[in-house]
């Protein structure tokens, strides 16, 4: 279990990561590419909170 919520974690701070930098683009195709990454890892870090709150229910 821990190392999903370190998972969890990562995977937050990685999404917060590109969401700067996307922030902080200025070309138009890098803009999008991180726009891109951030949602993806956002995506990945909710399955992953939502499979800690299945284990978590399950025990």
């Amino acid at each position: 279990m821990k190392d999903m919520q370190a998972s969890l974690e990562k995977l937050r701070t990685d999404a917060a990561e590109a969401a700067l930098v996307r922030d902080l683009a200025t070309e138009p195709d890098k803009k999008a590419l991180y726009a891109l990454l951030a949602e993806h890892l956002c995506n990945l870090a909710d399955e992953v909170e939502r499979a800690i709150r299945r284990q978590r229910a399950q025990s």
